[in-house]
Parts: C-alpha cells; sequence; structure tokens
C-alpha cells in the first residue's frame, strides 16, 4: 500500500467533486462539508491506490462517468436506513391503504421503494405483506425497489444484514419466520428475496421501465436535492402514480409546489400524500 501523502481536500477540488455529484446525482455538497468528503473518499484513496485525494480528483475528471465515478457516488451517498423505519407508514400501509386497494377488481398491487439504500425498506414491506396479507395469496403484491449506488444494489440482492442492522427496528418475531444465520449474519430467507425487483435508477435521470404505482416511499431523500430538481421529480411522480395512489416523503417533506395535485392524507403522522385528478 502506498504512503498517503495528504488527505485534506483542496478548494478547488471540493469544488470539483461538489459540481461531480451535483451533476451525477442531483445532490448537493453544501459548503463547509470538506471534512466528509475528506472522511468518506479516505478508503477509496487508499484501495485505488492514488498517492493523495488530489490525484484521486484528477483522475476522476479525466474519466467522470467509468468505475472511479461510481465508487465516489457509492462513498458519497448518505445510506441510513432501518427496517421499519419510522413505523407510521407501515402502520398506514398496514391499517388503511392496502386493504383499501384490496377492494378493487385489479388483483395487483405496485408497489415502489425508492432511494431504498440496503433494502431494509423494501424488506420490510414484504414482510408486512406477508405477514398481514396471507388471505391475499389471489392477489400479485410487486415490489420495485431501486438505489444509484451500484455496492447498496449487491447488498440489497444478497439479503446480508449484522447483527446490528437487525437490531434496529426488526420485530423480534420475524426473525425466525424470514431469516437464515450465514455465519455471523442473518439473510432474508431465498423466497423473501425472489419478491423485490432491485433496479438501478438515478432519480434525477429518465424513469424508464416503471409501471404506474400504487403506492410511492421516497422518504428521507429530496431533503438532499436543489429545488428545480425536486421540481423534476415531483413532476415524474405525477405520471408514475396512479389516480388515487399515494406517496410517502420523510418527516418534513412536503411537495412544495403540487400540492393541488399531491393532497396531504389524514394519516399526517406518516407524510402521505395522495394524488387527486388535475
Amino acid at each position: 500500500m502506498p504512503r498517503v501523502k495528504d488527505l485534506s481536500i483542496s478548494t478547488e477540488d471540493f469544488k470539483t467533486i461538489q459540481k461531480f455529484f451535483l451533476e451525477h446525482t442531483g445532490n448537493s455538497l453544501e459548503e463547509g462539508k470538506e471534512y466528509l468528503v475528506e472522511g468518506r473518499l479516505k478508503s477509496l484513496v487508499y484501495d485505488e491506490k492514488f498517492e493523495d485525494l488530489q490525484s484521486l480528483v484528477s483522475s476522476l475528471v479525466r474519466d467522470p462517468k467509468g468505475d472511479l465515478g461510481k465508487k465516489v457516488i457509492d462513498a458519497l451517498t448518505t445510506h441510513e436506513t432501518s427496517f421499519f423505519r419510522d413505523k407510521h407508514p407501515f402502520e398506514t400501509l398496514k391499517t388503511a391503504i392496502i386493504p383499501e386497494l384490496l377492494k378493487s377488481d385489479s388483483k395487483e398491487i405496485q408497489i415502489w421503494s425508492a432511494a431504498c439504500s440496503s433494502g431494509q425498506e423494501p424488506y420490510s414491506l414484504a414482510m408486512l405483506i406477508e405477514e398481514s396479507f396471507m388471505d391475499s395469496r389471489d392477489w400479485e403484491f410487486n415490489i420495485v425497489a431501486t438505489e444509484i449506488s451500484e455496492k447498496m444494489l449487491e447488498k440489497c440482492r444478497s439479503g446480508l444484514f449484522s447483527q446490528f442492522e437487525i437490531s434496529r427496528g426488526l420485530p423480534p418475531h420475524y426473525l425466525p419466520w424470514f431469516f437464515q444465520r450465514v455465519e455471523s449474519k442473518w439473510q432474508i430467507k431465498p423466497e423473501l428475496r425472489e419478491r423485490i425487483d432491485f433496479r438501478y435508477l438515478n432519480l434525477c435521470t429518465h424513469w424508464g421501465g416503471l409501471q404506474q404505482m400504487d403506492v410511492i416511499l421516497m422518504r428521507n431523500v429530496l431533503i438532499y436535492f436543489e429545488d428545480d430538481i425536486k421540481k423534476n421529480i415531483f413532476e415524474k411522480i405525477l405520471k408514475v402514480l396512479k389516480p388515487g395512489g399515494h406517496l410517502f416523503l420523510g418527516s418534513g417533506e412536503t411537495p412544495v409546489g403540487f400540492e393541488d395535485r399531491l393532497q396531504q392524507t389524514d394519516f399526517s403522522t406518516s407524510a402521505c400524500f395522495k394524488l387527486v385528478s388535475g
């Protein structure tokens, strides 16, 4: 391993990283986040055998769409999540939204978990459906989960979680039901993993291949985007979400500028919005 000469980032290189990250993910890195960039790119400097951060940035500029670019995005993207995070959205789905959908004649329910990170949210959805709607076997519950990080998608598809990840939010009785022990980790059983369609998707680019959705969960994501990018994302949501469909955002997030189409529901604790006809 080469000796790293300098792991600090210059003002110029930080601006280069800011521009790259915004252009490729739509996420902004605020001034004052130099420490975060230094910390998150440190291991990448070692792993890719760069002499210092400046060398890494120079290589990134030469080939921003290559493997290094993907690794930089992986390193800088926030992946905070947990099983049944915030609880309220899952209770709302279980007690109100899914039972209402089951009254229709479609026999299919389409759910999209956007920016799913390491997969806890879509797996929580699959476990909830398996436990609470076992009597609806003639229905198809289709869960699509998308993520920009290739590294996170690999983890999602593996279904492998550490004891620490399991301890964050997973109801204890779910562990023997839906997981199997694999050395020091726990793995989602194959039949549940197969129920989720994990895909790469950048929310800032074209949303190709997505069906019309009954439910979209896009929680704690929009806070990282600039206003013009948020506007573009909401415009695309209006095209993908079915009329009468529900959108879940993170606590404190609202569809600013689209309140006439995405109206706050009575499930206020869930930050849930319903698409109404325009």
